[in-house]
């Protein structure tokens, strides 16, 4: 069979272009953001490991999805046939999914109203309330898909104005090689090492992944295809992201801690002048949104396929749980709390949370009755091992039980 080139696999990315500009959102921007402003170049390696990871386990729900041709969520639940263990796996998929995209939910309205605050002045709390009344009537109608390339504009807009930003500052490269390739963690920054990892390894691409596979590609073919998908577009998600810290390094002095979110625009001032805050809240705001209904969306997904019901965006099962993650998202960005802290604790939650995901989805992609040839090999079990570890290790050092 003919190989495709590389321009010709360039015309059939998809899933993968997805689970970018999932993760570049609110949560990404003010996170990156706030890791630059207090740490500068310092903690560049935790989005490089984030990005790396996320390649390799988007690389396994992809095989998975197009050998098996099932969902991630319902392959977790008959991994197991003792009930009990059946049960437990259950819980624990619906557990990681509610909470965690429940934490994200929060994230977005609370960063789509960020925008929307910066330049009207009505407070947070009052725009949380209409996005998320915005969000849930796109999602009952179907018609988000009528205004997501708009919206995805917007936020291609804001990204590129940050890449580009980041080479005008003329960033400290020895510094950045420092950050990159010997990883440290100061004092305080345990929470932004988490939070990096929450906000770019996101937990419901993983199920989002494995579904939307499966209606482009199959076969060998269809495999080496969503590897290529996965990875330009990972490479265009970790530029993105890197810059945004980049930027948000040149523009603060070290030590800097981000309160007021118009300070974030700063960041483009450099290149766009007074123009940057608008660039930067419109940006901020459409991904927010585009956010909200991908995150709502993708929970009752995974809650489906863990729970074996019908795939029906129109049932009362399916509608009721992608409403409840938007009113828990709405009620938490509307308690009055700084909105920085809001996004960076949903970051961190969701870091917390991957985990018992990874956990599962190692167990999954060793079963050769379900995958044959197309389990993991030996050297992907190993950086999937790794990449388990170091969340768990991560997640102990946050709740002080190691140093």
């Amino acid at each position: 069979m003919r190989q495709k080139g590389f321009f010709e696999r360039l015309r059939t990315l998809g899933p993968g272009v997805l689970v970018a500009a999932s993760i570049v959102g609110p949560g990404t921007v003010t996170t990156a953001s706030a890791t630059g402003a207090e740490f500068g170049y310092v903690l560049i390696w935790a989005l490089v490991f984030s990005l790396l990871a996320t390649m390799i386990l988007q690389d396994m729900v992809t095989r998975l999805g197009i050998i098996s041709r099932k969902e991630l969520g319902m392959v977790m639940r008959d991994q197991f046939t003792h009930p009990v263990l059946k049960g437990a796996t259950v819980f624990l998929i619906i557990a990681a999914i509610l909470i965690g995209n429940a934490a994200y939910e929060t994230g977005n309205i609370t960063g789509g109203a960020i925008g929307l605050t910066t330049i009207t002045g009505i407070p947070v709390d009052v725009w949380s309330v209409i996005i998320g009344i915005a969000a849930a009537l796109l999602l009952w109608t179907g018609s988000y898909k009528i205004i997501e390339k708009a919206f995805i504009t917007l936020i291609l807009i804001m990204s590129l104005s940050f890449v580009i930003t980041a080479v005008v500052v003329q960033p400290d490269l020895g510094a950045m090689f420092e950050g990159t390739f010997i990883p440290t963690v100061p004092d305080g920054a345990g929470l932004f090492v988490i939070s990096l990892i929450g906000t770019t390894i996101v937990p419901y691409t993983l199920f989002l992944q494995s579904s939307t596979v499966q209606e482009r590609w199959k076969g060998e073919e269809g495999i080496r295809d969503g590897r290529f998908d996965i990875i330009a577009s990972m490479i265009i998600c970790g530029v993105v992201s890197i810059a945004i810290l980049l930027t948000a390094a040149a523009a603060f002095p070290i030590g800097t801690a981000l309160g007021n979110p118009a300070q974030m625009a700063v960041q483009l001032e450099p290149l766009l002048g007074s123009w940057a805050k608008y660039v930067f809240s419109i940006g901020i705001f459409a991904a927010g949104i585009t956010s909200s209904v991908t995150a709502a969306l993708a929970a009752a997904y995974a809650t489906s396929g863990a729970l074996g019901w019908e795939r029906n965006l129109k049932s009362t099962r399916f509608r009721m749980v992608w409403l409840f993650i938007i009113v828990v998202g709405v009620l938490f960005a509307s308690l009055g709390y700084e909105p920085i802290q809001v996004i960076l604790f949903a970051q961190y939650a969701n870091g917390l949370i991957l985990p018992v995901i990874v956990l599962l989805l190692m167990f999954v992609m060793n079963n050769k009755k379900l995958l044959g040839k197309h389990v993991n090999r030996t050297w992907i079990n190993v950086a999937g091992w790794l990449i388990f570890a170091i969340t768990i290790l991560l997640a102990l050092q946050s709740f002080g039980i190691l140093d």
